[in-house]
């Protein structure tokens, strides 16, 4: 069974937590796009893991992982990050694979990324690690692939700084370097858990361009980055927060900002979900819940569930407000807008929900949720068309459980 786990929101919804949860029934954890930009933290009993390359089934002892053709991947990062998860205990020799397609991230590229910020008319607030123009260089045809190291022709033309820069770590991706078809075609009858970066509004087609990721983080890039045709994919899921987040640049619809409770109620989420990129430090947006977001990242992802989480930081809150439609030049409409200028406009049609007694914080199953929290989930999926099949009610492994089997296809 080959199960797609992507975000669908703006990114940092929990996909990396959820998907070392998953990992544990899975044979192969394939991680389908994006570079070392991406942040996954993952708690496991009083270890904190700061993932960032690696798949997040790494931290499951016995289990292999690979990096797929959609990713971008900067050496350094990758082996210093492969160090470091190497110290607190986890030993990755051999279960790490690396596409043969995937592209390289080299050291010119990250001042060039930050010149290129610069002279923006539109800043998107990137992290100035090279990614988007490894992408970029990537669709210019003028990419170097990890592939292409033992290419003659390419090492040649390769300047002279940065043929230094990677050879010491050839030998090294010459022994973890794989045709990721053929790699995926002899892993075919296993359990592969497909993992994706950011989040579906940050798509490069999908997402509030040109405010968005590189890369392709939309169910669909996960058939392209791990080689293998649309018709192996079994199931789709998507993580969401029971808030809305953003981090960088870029139009946010319900974003908390007005002076008074409503700026209040945003800084008390983002103190009590520590809403600070794990890549970069920053603090994050805070919004209203989105529905009208989550339900186009549900369509264009063909999602068969969601994951909750963070619906606990509402325990103890007398209400929870959602929004329900946007405003626009005074029309209402509950289509996701492909313009910055319309995103930029919308007033947030808001609905307030009971709060509840009790708290989610402690479920360890559907029947322990509040009944008030269940009528907050089951709105959602009226409104959205899909179901909530599974739960991150905190930080660690065991604050996770599925109200309906992942492992099973829809």
């Amino acid at each position: 069974m080959k199960l797609v786990v992507i975000g669908a929101q703006w990114g940092d919804e929990g996909k990396g937590k959820m998907v070392d949860y998953l990992a544990e029934d899975a044979d192969l954890v394939v991680r389908f796009s994006g570079g070392a930009n991406a942040g996954h933290t993952i708690k496991v009993g009083d270890q904190t893991f700061k993932l960032h390359l690696v798949p997040a089934g790494i931290i499951y002892p016995g289990k292999t992982v690979a990096l797929g053709n959609g990713m971008v991947i900067d050496p350094e990062s990758l082996f210093q990050e492969l160090a470091g998860i190497k110290e607190q205990g986890v030993n990755w020799e051999g279960r790490v694979f690396i596409s043969d397609r995937a592209h390289l991230v080299l050291p010119s590229y990250k001042q060039e990324d930050q010149n290129m910020e610069s002279k923006r008319a539109r800043p998107i607030g990137t992290t100035g690690r090279g990614i988007g123009v490894a992408y970029s260089r990537k669709a210019d045809r003028d990419g170097i692939r990890v592939a292409d190291l033992w290419d003659s022709v390419v090492w040649d033309s390769m300047k002279e700084e940065d043929r230094k820069w990677i050879q010491p770590y050839k030998n090294l991706l010459k022994d973890m370097k794989v045709n990721m078809a053929g790699f995926m075609m002899k892993n075919k009858d296993k359990q592969v858990l497909l993992e994706g970066a950011q989040g579906a509004l940050l798509d490069l087609d999908h997402g509030t361009y040109p405010y968005v990721s590189s890369g392709i983080s939309t169910c669909s890039g996960a058939a392209l980055g791990a080689a293998i045709g649309p018709k192996h994919i079994d199931k789709a899921l998507g993580v969401f927060k029971a808030y809305q987040t953003r981090v960088g640049n870029g139009p946010f619809p319900t974003e908390m900002l007005a002076e008074g409770s409503e700026l209040d109620l945003g800084n008390q989420l983002r103190e009590l979900g520590h809403e600070y990129g794990t890549t970069t430090g920053r603090p994050r947006r805070i919004g209203y819940l989105d529905l009208v977001a989550l339900k186009y990242a549900g369509w264009v992802n063909s999602l068969d569930g969601y994951i909750l989480s963070h619906l606990n930081l509402y325990d103890g809150f007398d209400k929870i407000e959602v929004c329900v439609a946007y405003e626009i030049d005074g029309v209402e409409t509950i289509d996701f807008p492909s313009s910055t200028v319309d995103l930029d406009k919308v007033k947030p049609v808001l609905k307030a929900l009971p709060g509840w007694e009790g708290k989610v914080g402690e479920a360890r199953c559907w029947d322990d949720i509040p009944e008030a929290a269940k009528a907050v989930v089951k709105f959602i999926e009226e409104y959205t068309d899909v179901p909530v099949v599974g739960y991150s009610v905190g930080p660690l492994r065991d604050e996770t459980f599925m109200k309906e089997p992942a492992w099973i296809k829809s």
